[in-house]
Order: structure tokens, then C-alpha cells, then sequence
């Protein structure tokens, strides 16, 4: 058999041209992540060119860890990140099945004769769609919204554990410090419980001082504990966010947890921001955008049923060949795609009331994270400015009553203690602050303005358990 057929060979060069790129959509998302952070990430592939991200891993967690490696680790590591990537590839091989027409039909039939008067028959036909052909530019446009949209998703992803892990790293820097603090509690009770001992021993306190000592040690011992717990789990938590384990779980931090800078830059028209940046709320408009598109194709298709082209040669056993075109029409007399655009212009309607609720809630999230954002950063500076000062001075002048012996061992054990609640509790407000800062940027789907003003230098703690001086024993 032997046919020319233009709109036959554009059908083979059409089908044959579609292949599907793994980089593609990879390098959109790390473009996006690399703009909005600054950091760049990478899909894991299993090429030669992986191992050189291993060794990079490797030197990024050789030194003091600080914020940004951690969030690199994580965005070239972090296993479930590296799923989420391979997303991707499931869209890509969406969109290109949909640019791709469905194989044509070849059919195809012999006639032997039975007795010896009779020929040999033969006929072949090979049939393509037509509507498939018809719909194909807009078929294309709706796999490449979606594949778009499933792009943003995956950056959207990405920021989102960008965000968690500044917010866990934070909380390793401040448990750090609060089981240091912890520590040097623990070593001042020691030091006062011993002392107490031996001046029980010598009769010169009584023994309710020092059970207070002794039960004071104890507590120490306890909350110490506790706070080495909480710092496991939190290095634990960051850990899996960075996808280590074996000797690279041995990072260590240098660096404390940063003082909230002295001002804060405007977190003005931050609702405009996260309205043009954030890319699951991009994601959601071209999803709009797609149904919109999937509804008009249904609709400009609903008349039609399958419409078969194609080439027919038939030959009888005593006539000529015979070559012609073929056509095959369904009718669409039942079924006229109504469920379909039915279910489409649902599914429509529910993509913009969902692209409404993502608006909103982006608004009234980013409203509250700022607010949030604000006080945190009051209460701080309430704390650095007026409240630890004051529980220094306190902490001070009980010292100097109870060497006076104006007051007991009980009221300088009170004034101690509450300093150091007082340092426990403004790390924790501190920490929060940078949590929430963390937080803020992931709504607004990038970073934040940088404070205008320097950081000032932390303030070191003072001594957070003073011990009972010489001059008081003498005293006594």
C-alpha cells in the first residue's frame, strides 16, 4: 500500500517532536527560591554532579553552623524537599502527554479464497483523530498553566521550609543559651550548698538554711535537665529538617542568638507584598486561569463526538484498487460533555473562592504575624532597657542586706532566682522575635526590609546566682 498524505506526515512529525527535559521547572524553582533567599538549591539526580553537592554539604557544616547553611543544607538535602521536586518531572510528563495526539489506527484485512475460482481480497485503512488535532494548541495551554501552577507550588515549598528551619535553628541558639545559663545556676547553687555545709557543720546556720540551699541545688539540677532536653529535641528537630544523620548530626553553633536590632524597618503595605509575591497565591490564579481554559475547550467540544480521517485502499479479487478518504463520525446525541462542563465550571467557581480565601487570609495573617512581629519587639527592648536592670539592682541590694543580716537566706534566694527567670524569659522573647520574623517573611513570600539601624552589641548576662560573701560569715 502506498499513500501521500500532507496532514498524515504533519501528524508523524507532530507526535515525534515531544520529549520530555528534566531540568525543566527545576531551574524556574530555584530561580524563585535563590530571589526570594538568596540561597540556592539543587535536585538531587543521581549525576556526577551530586557527589560535588555532598562535598559542599560537607563544608558548610564543617564550621560553626549559622543560619543561612543551615537553610542551604536543608534546600539541598532535605529528603522530603527532594520528593516535593520530584513533582515536577509527574507535571512535565503531563504537559507533554498532553501536546502528544493519539497514535493513529491501522486496520487491516485478507481474504483467501476457498475454492479455485476465486482471488485473493485485501483492504488496509489507517484512521486518525481529527478532534484531537483540533484541540491540541488548547490542550497545550491548559498542561502548561497547570505545570506552571505545580512549579509555584513546589517554590512555595521550598520558602515554607526555608522558614521552619530559621524558626528551628533559632530555637538551638536559645535553648544554647538558656542551658548555659542553666549551668552556671547549677554551679553557683553547688558552690552556695556547699558552703552552707560546711557552716552547718561549723554552727553557724541553722538547718533550715540549709535544706533551702540543698533544695535550691536540686531544683537547678532539674531545670537543667529539662533545658538539655528541649535543646536535643530541638537540634533533633533541625536535624531531619536538613536531612543528616551519621557524623554530620555533630554541627555545632558559634554564634549566640542575635539581640533584636535597635529599630525596625517600615512593615508598611506588607498586604500589597504578600498579595504580588506569594507564590501560592500565584499558583492558585493560574489554577483559576487552567480551569478556565479546560471549561472553554469542553464547551467548544461538547458537539462533537469522535471525528476518524483517514486513508482507505480496498482491492477485490477480480476488480481494480481502490484508494480513498475515510471518515468515522460520533454522534453526540446522549452524551454532549454536560457532566463534564458541569463538573468543570464546579470545579471554576470553587478555584476562585479558593484564590478569595488564600487573598484574605494572607492579609489577615500578615496583619497579625506584624503585630506579633512588633510586640515581641517591645517586650524585648522592655526587658534589655528596664526590667533586667532592675532585677540587678534588686539582686544587688539583697546582697548587701543579707551581708547586713537585714534579711534571711531566703530573700537573696528570691532575688536570684527571679533574675535569672527574668534572663530565661527575655531569650525566650528574643527567640520568638526572630521566629516570628521568620514567620512574617514566609507570609509575605520573601524577605523583609533590613532594619535601617545597626544591631546593637548583646549585653552579657551578669552572674545569675551570686554566693552569700565572706563578710556576711564573718558576721555571723
Amino acid at each position: 500500500m502506498h499513500w501521500k498524505s500532507p496532514w498524515l506526515l504533519s501528524v508523524v512529525l507532530l507526535g515525534g517532536c515531544a520529549s520530555v527535559q528534566k531540568e525543566r521547572g527545576h531551574l524556574e524553582v530555584a530561580a524563585l527560591v535563590e530571589e526570594r533567599t538568596g540561597l540556592k538549591t539543587r535536585w538531587n539526580q543521581g549525576t556526577p554532579e551530586d557527589a560535588q553537592v555532598q562535598q559542599h554539604l560537607d563544608a558548610l557544616l564543617a564550621g560553626d553552623l549559622t543560619s543561612d547553611h543551615a537553610v542551604e543544607v536543608a534546600l539541598l538535602n532535605n529528603p522530603a524537599l527532594q520528593g516535593t521536586y520530584e513533582e515536577l518531572g509527574v507535571s512535565q510528563a503531563d504537559m507533554v502527554q498532553a501536546g502528544l495526539l493519539t497514535n493513529p489506527s491501522f486496520d487491516g484485512s485478507i481474504g483467501f479464497p476457498l475454492t479455485s475460482d476465486g482471488g485473493m481480497e485485501h483492504e488496509f485503512s489507517i484512521v486518525q483523530s481529527f478532534v484531537d488535532l483540533f484541540t491540541l494548541p488548547l490542550r497545550k495551554r491548559v498542561a502548561n498553566e497547570q505545570f506552571l501552577a505545580d512549579t509555584l507550588r513546589v517554590a512555595h515549598e521550598a520558602l515554607a521550609t526555608t522558614a521552619e528551619v530559621r524558626q528551628t535553628f533559632t530555637e538551638v541558639q536559645a535553648r544554647q543559651q538558656l542551658v548555659a545559663l542553666r549551668r552556671e545556676v547549677l554551679q553557683a547553687a553547688d558552690a552556695a550548698a556547699d558552703l552552707s555545709g560546711r557552716q552547718r557543720a561549723a554552727g553557724n546556720v541553722t538547718a533550715l538554711a540549709l535544706a533551702t540551699e540543698q533544695a535550691a541545688l536540686e531544683q537547678a539540677r532539674l531545670e537543667l535537665a529539662q533545658d538539655e532536653l528541649a535543646l536535643f529535641e530541638a537540634r533533633e528537630h533541625l536535624n531531619r529538617l536538613m536531612g543528616l544523620f551519621g557524623a554530620r548530626v555533630q554541627w555545632t553553633l558559634g554564634r549566640k542568638l542575635p539581640e533584636v536590632p535597635a529599630t525596625e524597618a517600615s512593615l508598611e503595605h506588607l498586604e500589597t507584598l504578600a498579595i504580588r509575591q506569594r507564590l501560592d497565591i500565584d499558583a492558585a490564579r493560574k489554577q483559576v486561569s487552567l480551569l478556565w481554559n479546560a471549561l472553554e475547550l469542553a464547551r467548544s467540544t461538547r458537539f462533537f463526538g469522535r471525528v476518524d480521517v483517514g486513508v482507505h485502499t480496498h482491492r477485490d479479487a477480480n476488480g481494480p484498487r481502490l484508494l480513498g478518504p475515510t471518515l468515522s463520525l460520533e454522534l453526540p446525541i446522549f452524551d454532549q460533555r454536560q457532566a463534564l462542563i458541569a463538573k468543570l465550571e464546579a470545579q471554576h467557581r470553587q478555584g476562585e473562592d479558593r484564590l478569595t480565601e488564600l487573598s484574605v487570609n494572607a492579609r489577615s495573617e500578615v496583619r497579625a504575624a506584624r503585630a506579633r512581629l512588633v510586640t515581641l519587639r517591645n517586650m524585648a527592648e522592655r526587658y534589655q532597657k528596664v526590667v533586667l536592670p532592675l532585677r540587678t539592682t534588686i539582686l544587688e541590694e539583697s546582697q548587701r542586706q543579707y551581708n547586713a543580716m537585714q534579711i534571711g537566706l531566703p530573700g537573696l534566694l528570691i532575688a536570684r532566682r527571679d533574675q535569672v527567670e527574668a534572663w530565661r524569659a527575655y531569650l525566650e522573647t528574643v527567640r520568638d522575635y526572630w521566629m516570628a520574623r521568620a514567620d512574617l517573611e514566609r507570609l509575605v513570600g520573601g524577605r523583609l526590609p533590613v532594619p535601617t539601624a545597626p544591631t546593637p552589641e548583646p549585653t552579657p548576662a551578669p552572674s545569675p546566682s551570686p554566693e552569700p560573701t565572706h563578710e556576711h560569715h564573718e558576721a555571723h
